[in-house]
């Protein structure tokens, strides 16, 4: 299976994280949607990032059903759902928020680097930066009232938690102080020192460097 998109996704990210905690063999192809669209067009027309090609040819999209099929198809049984119905509303809850972050900081990027200044839409992004802040507030209570979710073994919620943190941190930051969320700084600092993080760096242009 073959990996395509920029690690600076935090979709792509988590998709290949989350493939190598299964064990799931796959190889990573960093073709960016921005700098290098025709190539990215001519593997998948759709140009959405993370794509995934099947051995047998078949193009997958969108990061939560590869996840969904690896586990369903590849993983041997494995996955990275490890709770009872409770336990399960919560991993849910949490990667809720972290994807719902990672969406509205892409919205806000987008509208103010990517459009004109003159056809910005300030009440618009005033609104998805109160949902982006929304989303990291409910996530930090999560950390917090459940740290046996975060604690132990690599799971969904704490890979999508982790990654959403890190790609916020890297464009906004300003948004989401880390004094206001020490639950959520400490989780992704302790887990970009994993293996299978460390192996897939979130390496691309839109990512800043981070202070030792």
């Amino acid at each position: 299976m073959r990996l395509i998109g920029m690690l600076d996704s935090p979709y792509v990210r988590r998709v290949a994280i989350s493939l190598e905690v299964l064990g799931v063999a796959f190889t990573h192809e960093a073709v960016s949607v921005f700098s290098t669209f025709e190539k990215f067009h001519a593997l998948n027309p759709v140009v959405k990032a993370p794509t995934l090609i099947c051995d047998d040819g078949t193009v997958l999209m969108d990061s939560a059903l590869i996840l969904q099929f690896v586990e369903a198809a590849l993983s041997n049984g494995r996955s990275l759902w490890v709770g009872e119905q409770i336990q399960l509303q919560h991993e849910f809850r949490m990667v809720g928020l972290a994807m719902a972050a990672c969406e509205k900081s892409a919205q806000a990027i987008y509208e103010t680097n990517l459009r004109p200044l003159a056809k910005q839409h300030e009440p618009w992004l005033a609104r998805v930066r109160g949902q982006l802040k929304a989303a990291y507030s409910g996530m930090e209570q999560e950390v917090r009232q459940r740290p046996h979710l975060f604690g132990g073994s690599l799971n969904h919620a704490s890979i999508a938690a982790a990654i959403a943190w890190q790609f916020t941190q890297s464009v906004l930051a300003e948004l989401v102080p880390v004094p206001e969320h020490p639950g959520l700084a400490a989780l992704s600092a302790r887990l970009e020192q994993h293996p299978a993080f460390v192996k897939y760096p979130p390496l691309g242009p839109g990512v800043q460097p981070q202070s030792a």
